[in-house]
């Protein structure tokens, strides 16, 4: 006889907890980490405005002495080398598994009907472009997003109870990861 109260207990419990939880605010915090919001996009971008000033300057001055005619095969043979990557930064990790949520909840979402696949790709994107615009780490975010989206595209053929789970979950753990990253490196 207890078996059916639980039951009438567990419902609305399940369904008030539902209701209550609120996945779309991780969205913010992707956002404000991305570059959309206010809070945390200056400081990103000035600290990595330095180190792409630096590079830019060999590039165009290697531009500059094509021209020039004897002078190039030299001295811009090493200068058109890639330059060696410096050490990646301490929250790499925390970047890798950002990319693949952002590839899983690309594909995710689309399932489920969001339509909203190509915003996740958008902010990818911007990460890419804010974070490794060139190179070997590039290389590593994007096998990551991938690694996500594919892991997904090969289980799921339809939206399922599971699949919106997941959803959620990476929704909230994806936020967690930007707001953490935003407020230990964002000021630095």
């Amino acid at each position: 006889m207890q078996f059916p109260s639980d039951r009438r207990i567990a419902l609305p419990l399940a369904l008030s907890c539902a209701l209550l939880a609120q996945p779309a605010s991780a969205q913010d915090f992707l956002q404000s980490l991305f570059g959309w919001g206010q809070q945390h996009s200056a400081p990103r971008v000035i600290e990595r405005a330095p180190q792409q000033g630096k590079a830019k300057p060999k590039k165009k001055n290697a531009a500059k002495t094509p021209p020039g005619g004897k002078q190039q095969a030299q001295p811009n043979g090493a200068a058109q080398q890639p330059a060696a990557e410096g050490p990646p930064p301490p929250y790499e990790p925390q970047l890798l598994r950002l990319s693949e949520i952002l590839g899983a909840l690309s594909y995710l979402r689309d399932l489920c009907g969001s339509e909203d696949g190509e915003d996740w790709r958008a902010k990818m994107s911007a990460l890419l472009e804010a974070e490794a615009k060139t190179g070997q780490r590039r290389l590593k975010l994007t096998g990551a997003f991938n690694r996500g989206f594919r892991g997904y595209e090969t289980t799921y053929r339809s939206c399922t109870p599971n699949a919106r789970l997941a959803i959620s979950r990476y929704l909230d753990e994806g936020g967690r990861i930007a707001h953490d990253i935003a407020y230990r490196y964002g000021n630095s």
